[in-house]
């Protein structure tokens, strides 16, 4: 599955990407995220709780941030196991437009999910993936700007 969306977000970019790579910001906008840990600059440990459809599960993963040209341009990659809920594994690449005292935040997001969640059928699945990544990103949005 593959998802696209851009938002934008009344901050300047470095603003943005600093959010970006803030676990304690992260936390706070991935939806039932119960901790956030970082290993590294570009190493992440996510525990988070998901339900999608009847499927309930709580799920451990990790995510690696790939800087190709920060502030600019990242990408992400991770994968987590929710036991016999099943897997999902994807990553995203993000750009971050400057446009005066705005950023646009641009993204294309690719996932693969196996076991109990994958058995839901692909709609289910794709629905409540666009709803997490925008309750994610308004709420990253809402965040930065608090900030500002």
């Amino acid at each position: 599955m593959e998802l696209e969306d851009e938002i934008r977000i009344v901050a300047p970019r470095a603003k943005v990407y600093a959010g970006l790579n803030d676990p304690d910001v992260l936390k706070q906008c991935i939806p039932s995220c119960e901790e956030l840990i970082k290993h590294s600059d570009t190493e992440l440990e996510a525990k988070v709780v998901l339900k999608i459809g009847p499927v309930k599960a709580k799920f451990g993963g990790t995510v690696v941030l790939e800087p190709i040209n920060p502030p600019e341009r990242f990408s992400l990659s991770g994968e987590g196991s929710g036991g016999i809920a099943g897997f999902a594994k994807g990553g995203a690449d993000v750009e971050l437009i400057e446009e005066g005292d705005e950023t646009i935040l641009r993204y294309t997001a690719k996932a693969d999910v196996g076991g109990k969640i994958a058995q839901l059928g692909s709609r289910l699945v794709v629905s409540a993936s666009k709803k997490l990544a925008g309750q994610f990103f308004e709420k990253f949005a809402e965040v930065i700007n608090e900030q500002s």
